[in-house]
């Protein structure tokens, strides 16, 4: 086992994609495919199961993904440590974030990154923010960015970025009779209006527990992934939805949408980067954690 072959296993484990992951380790499909056999071969198990539409991990897959993210990032560190002759940092680092964080938030950083530290390359994936903790404590990612929840996890530690406003957002014009673009003045007029939300994540735990503080029960008529998409939805008409300022502010379509001046506020987002404790002493990822300071 070396650990080119080992990088190729998580390419793959990431994307579930031959053709992808291929792409990503600059290999043919048939080379990649080889490579994957003889690691399976060496292990004496099968660590994918595939056949021709889908790719997925085996319960002894995920078992030994596990160890491949570990002793990537260990060889990482030790390489490092053993040909580096100068003050000069060098390797990869991994971080993840929505579309809107990436440049709102992360432009500034990775710019001002890549001129203090130009030999580290940085590999950049964006997703749901909802998946931000999640994939640091699985070990997808160094350095992730996102709202901070009530309660952190174990391990993991937070450094603030930005605050911002949780908002009500309603269309720009009522283009049928259950959606208003006012504010509704009474609780049934709050249960009646159908109502666009996250599926799951700090957003959606923070508007559940504004309906239940006025005793409503709302009306769902979306539970959606992605704060981009509830805009979108409510600029058709569909119903009011629940975004961060930062969120709107960034939209193509936030001219076709109006913020509505619900009382009392929801508590505003509190977006920063998240990291594994133990993952601060890569010097890599702390060069990363640090900049925050220097901002």
């Amino acid at each position: 086992m070396n650990i080119r072959i080992l990088k190729q296993f998580l390419a793959l484990a990431d994307a579930l994609h031959f053709g992808r992951a291929s792409d990503e380790c600059h290999i043919s499909i048939s080379a990649l495919s080889r490579n994957i056999r003889h690691l399976e071969d060496e292990l004496g198990v099968a660590l994918f199961n595939r056949d021709n539409r889908t790719v997925v991990l085996t319960q002894e897959g995920q078992k030994f993904l596990k160890y491949a993210r570990d002793t990537s990032r260990q060889w990482n560190l030790i390489r490092h440590e053993l040909t580096d002759n100068t003050d000069q940092l060098s390797g990869e680092i991994s971080l993840y974030g929505s579309v809107t964080a990436s440049y709102s938030f992360l432009y500034e950083l990775l710019r001002r990154f890549r001129i203090a530290y130009p030999g580290i390359e940085i590999k950049l994936r964006t997703g749901d923010p909802e998946h931000a903790i999640a994939h640091i404590l699985d070990g997808k990612e160094d350095i992730t960015i996102a709202a901070r929840p009530t309660n952190l996890p174990r391990g993991v530690v937070f450094k603030p970025i930005a605050i911002s406003p949780l908002l009500f957002i309603a269309p720009l014009e009522q283009q049928v009779p259950n959606v208003p673009n006012r504010v509704p003045l009474a609780p049934q007029e709050w249960a009646a209006i159908p109502m666009i939300l996250s599926e799951s994540g700090v957003s959606r735990t923070r508007v559940d527990e504004w309906f239940r503080q006025h005793d409503i029960t709302p009306k769902i008529y979306a539970q959606v992934t992605g704060n981009e998409a509830i805009v979108s939805m409510v600029s058709l008409g569909f119903g009011i939805g629940v975004v961060p300022k930062i969120v709107l502010d960034n939209s193509p379509l936030k001219d076709r949408v109006q913020v509505l001046d619900v009382k009392p506020e929801l508590e505003p987002y509190d977006i920063g980067l998240f990291a594994l404790k133990k993952g601060l002493k890569n010097p890599m990822v702390e060069a990363f954690w640090s900049l925050m300071e220097e901002a």
